[in-house]
């Protein structure tokens, strides 16, 4: 995949990842369910309910940060935007690392996620500067869940669909809240199976392109069970090896206004992106 390709040769590896659009209407849990993942009273429903309570909430603000070792030194990619959990869709401006020489290289990707589908504007060289690129996740060894530089918020709750374990680490303030901290592994294919049908394929695809589909996660989960912070490390083949990448999300402001509107047919750029 030539985008994918790009982010590779840059040095942002599995860093310069994928997002993968998921949803959760394959796996809605009734209200006593959700009551009881809110009570916090069973450590693994608790994180396996997380996209649907976040779905209730309806949107947040987030920050993603992306982190790998390339050649000894490690890069982290950051994104920052706002999400919509009930349509699976947002926003994320998304600022790559500086390379060795300590110049930027690049300006600020704005990235639109939607299911099945990742946008990128100010994408890089050949892409002319009022088109966007786009990207069928689907189609992605990885899903998405990595190869655009920051996991689709989304993505990142529905894979904890999918958890076989999960413990209560405690309890602590993240950014002034009380949240209980889990942890535990989550399994890549039994979550693409228990998503909603727009996030399957790319659930799906990742299943088959990662190393490992158990992946460790952290989530931290406030009192009425919405997902705050979460951290995935995943592990995938690349030219024969194996890259380890730490993706974080942090979420807050939930309910702040989220406005995304995605681009035409005639906004999308057809052509090749030059490496």
């Amino acid at each position: 995949m030539v985008v994918q390709q790009h982010w590779l040769r840059r040095g942002a590896c599995a860093a310069a990842a994928v997002m993968g659009v998921t949803g959760t209407a394959g796996c809605s849990a009734g209200g006593d369910a959700v009551a009881d993942a809110r009570a916090g009273s069973d450590p693994l429903l608790s994180v396996r309910k997380a996209a649907d309570v976040l779905a209730e909430a309806g949107t947040a603000k987030a920050r993603t940060a992306m982190e790998t070792a390339a050649g000894g030194t490690r890069l982290t990619i950051r994104g920052e935007g706002g999400y919509d959990f009930r349509r699976a869709m947002g926003r994320l401006r998304v600022v790559l690392p500086k390379d060795p020489a300590g110049s930027s290289g690049h300006q600020p990707i704005t990235e639109l996620l939607a299911p099945g589908a990742l946008y990128m504007k100010d994408r890089g060289a050949g892409v002319p500067p009022d088109k966007w690129v786009r990207v069928d996740t689907t189609t992605l060894t990885d899903g998405n869940l990595v190869t655009g530089g920051a996991t689709d918020p989304a993505a990142a709750a529905e894979l904890l669909r999918g958890a076989r374990s999960a413990t209560v680490v405690g309890h602590e303030e993240l950014a002034g809240v009380r949240v209980t901290h889990y942890r535990g592994t989550t399994d890549i294919a039994h979550a693409a199976r228990a998503a909603s049908p727009h996030a399957r394929g790319s659930l799906a695809a990742a299943a088959k392109g990662f190393a490992q589909d158990l992946v460790a996660f952290d989530a931290y989960l406030d009192s009425e069970g919405r997902l705050r912070k979460v951290r995935h490390q995943f592990s995938f083949a690349n030219q024969g090896r194996t890259v380890a990448v730490a993706s974080t999300t942090l979420l807050y402001d939930f309910g702040a206004p989220v406005v995304v509107r995605l681009p035409g047919r005639g906004d999308i750029y057809a052509g090749r992106v030059r490496m």
